[in-house]
């Protein structure tokens, strides 16, 4: 607890720290553990603030920032052109859980051609984008991802969707954005080749060269012709080989590679999602030990979003002012 002569002790929200030092302490503790975040505060202001008000602060403020408005009103759209193509999307992955074990949190990302940076000789980037994570069923996370894409007020065909092929992710698509065009990651496309081929080929060099063969025919949206050369692989394998077969039967829709590499910023892989999970979830709730409440991971993901996506004048605001009267 904050001494009472300093003057970051001016109570607010039932707590006797001031709205900046609650700022401070909400900041840092969704960067990294809540010890190190009274670490840090003790080091540069010279305040000690107890391990455990730091997490009572920081899930007060995680629940009680609704992310409702700021989902449905994307700062980002602001400098969006209006016949740009907007890029989306949707993973999940498994966050461990108290009351449940493992369990999956959803994360969406959503961003514009324009936000994509190749800079000659160097790596690629994507300056902003709109983040959405959440513990919860479909259902739920899509009406939130429904919301949040509607607010882009994308035109038709200007929508695209990169997924790993998720049947719920596939229908939510299908039935929510029927005129979006939706891309199977290249990078799963080619795994899924990659590892049939380990298995049926005991030639290294052999497989090699059939694997890279494949590859190029999918990135000239010849799936038809990859899934001859499966057919007429000789192998008892044939269980694996009537599953590849399906796989790409399946999503051959979405396999235009050759044509998706024209459109807006020629992104055909989801390693945008992938990233998003490492930075939104597991840079702060995937840490060594770490098992959470769904409750309280929640509430960091909430604190973690709004600083994504530079509305952390959410916290700044709530912080000012009286949460329990305003309710």
């Amino acid at each position: 607890m904050v001494n009472n002569n300093n003057p970051f002790s001016e109570g607010c929200n039932g707590f006797q720290v001031s709205s900046l030092l609650q700022d401070l302490i909400v900041y840092g503790a969704q960067l990294d553990v809540y010890g190190r975040s009274n670490e840090v505060l003790c080091k540069y202001l010279g305040v000690k603030v107890s391990t455990m008000q730091v997490h009572k602060i920081a899930n007060f403020y995680g629940l009680h920032c609704n992310l409702k408005d700021e989902l449905l009103a994307p700062v980002l759209t602001i400098n969006k052109k209006e016949d740009e193509v907007v890029y989306a999307g949707v993973d999940g992955s498994m966050l461990y859980t108290r009351e449940d074990g493992w369990k999956e949190v959803k994360v969406g990302r959503v961003f514009t051609s324009s936000d994509c940076v190749s800079p000659k000789g160097k790596t690629s980037y994507i300056k902003h984008s709109h983040y959405y994570g959440s513990i919860s069923d479909s259902k739920e996370f899509t009406s939130k991802m429904d919301g949040l894409l509607d607010s882009y007020k994308v035109k038709k065909g200007k929508l695209v969707f990169i997924t790993d092929g998720a049947v719920w992710i596939r229908n939510w698509i299908e039935d929510a954005f029927p005129d979006a065009i939706a891309i199977l990651d290249f990078f799963h496309a080619v795994e899924h080749v990659s590892q049939f081929a380990q298995t049926v080929f005991e030639n290294k060099a052999e497989q090699h060269q059939w694997i890279v063969k494949q590859k190029e025919l999918l990135l000239e949206s010849k799936v038809g012709e990859v899934i001859d050369n499966i057919q007429s692989v000789n192998t008892n394998k044939e269980k694996e080989k009537k599953a590849l077969i399906q796989y790409y039967q399946s999503n051959k829709a979405r396999m235009d590679y050759n044509k998706y590499k024209t459109i807006g910023a020629g992104i055909i892989g989801s390693g945008a999602i992938e990233s998003a999970h490492r930075t939104l979830i597991q840079k702060r709730l995937k840490l060594s030990g770490q098992r959470w409440t769904i409750k309280g991971a929640q509430n960091m993901i909430n604190l973690r979003t709004l600083q994504l996506n530079n509305q952390w004048n959410k916290i700044i605001d709530l912080t000012k002012t009286d949460v329990r009267i305003a309710a």
